[in-house]
């Protein structure tokens, strides 16, 4: 199965009607889905439609949305009657007209565009629209814009499996050779512990020799690094599998890599020899490596 990114980026634009719009989808890494959508207010229905795709399609990622809607420029130009006016214009020139002819007085006739000439009689179109089909075409059309953000965080995803795959190997490595080199410190740890025996065995009288080899067995024990190197190569063969499995695999992984991290500090405490404490202290490097790129998966 795949392995997504938490980065991811994608826009679209279109137009439905008078309207025309843009929209830009991104998103980092983040411990839950943590949804930021800017939509405008009087696109009533839109954000729950949005944030219920957005919310199938995602398991993790700090994700902002913003929508941008523009009206077309002959739409914001339209002109309209203002009915109420017009009726009051139309009364004041009959009346006038009526009186002027009671006078005696002759008007020149009035003209269509005398009346559309006067004030508050012509204006532009109310910019109030109607919002459910323009809700309906970017609900629709908003499936491409998701379609291809998930494609993006996919091959990010491809790509962050290979570096982890990678550093895998390179973990597994290293735990090869620090099985090597602890089979080779085994001389040095013995004559230790012989050096260490004869050194109590010459300044003590009447040493308990049970407790001594108790004492003894404790620190041969201590210095076993065997259960550390066991616990290393399952951690690889799991995370190998999470891997493979694919889908929202990020926190497994998270917690994978302190147990990564506990062993590798585990086998530098214990290991009592120079070339030893270097492979784990380049295994604590790989680990740190491989953390920080598993904080980017879903």
């Amino acid at each position: 199965m795949t392995i997504y990114s938490m980065t991811g980026f994608a826009a679209g634009q279109g137009s439905t009607g008078a309207h025309s719009w843009s929209c830009e989808l991104r998103s980092v890494n983040a411990k839950g889905l943590d949804l930021r959508l800017r939509i405008p207010d009087w696109l009533d229905g839109l954000e729950t439609s949005l944030r219920g795709q957005l919310s199938k399609a995602l398991s993790r990622g700090n994700v902002s949305m913003t929508l941008r809607i523009s009206r077309s420029e002959e739409a914001a130009a339209a002109l309209q009657i203002n009915q109420p006016a017009l009726a009051t214009l139309l009364t004041a020139v009959a009346e006038v007209e009526r009186q002027a002819a009671a006078a005696g007085v002759t008007l020149a006739q009035t003209s269509a565009a005398d009346l559309l000439a006067q004030r508050g009689v012509l204006e532009q179109a109310s910019g109030s629209d109607d919002p459910a089909p323009i809700v309906a075409a970017l609900s629709t059309d908003f499936a491409t814009i998701l379609s291809d953000f998930v494609n993006m965080r996919a091959t990010e995803g491809a790509a962050l499996k290979t570096v982890l795959m990678d550093q895998l190997d390179q973990i597994s490595t290293l735990r090869n050779e620090a099985a090597q080199r602890a089979d080779a410190r085994k001389a040095e740890v013995a004559a230790t512990l012989r050096s260490n025996l004869a050194r109590v065995l010459e300044n003590s009288d009447g040493v308990d020799e049970t407790r001594l080899a108790q004492e003894l067995a404790l620190l041969a024990v201590k210095a076993d690094v065997t259960e550390e190197l066991d616990r290393l190569s399952a951690h690889v063969a799991a995370a190998r599998e999470l891997l493979t499995k694919g889908g929202a695999v990020g926190r497994k992984l998270d917690f994978l890599m302190q147990e990564f991290n506990r062993e590798a500090n585990t086998l530098c405490s214990k290991a009592q020899n120079s070339d030893l404490t270097a492979v784990g202290l380049e295994l604590k490097a790989v680990i740190d490596q491989m953390r920080e790129q598993v904080q980017n998966i879903e």
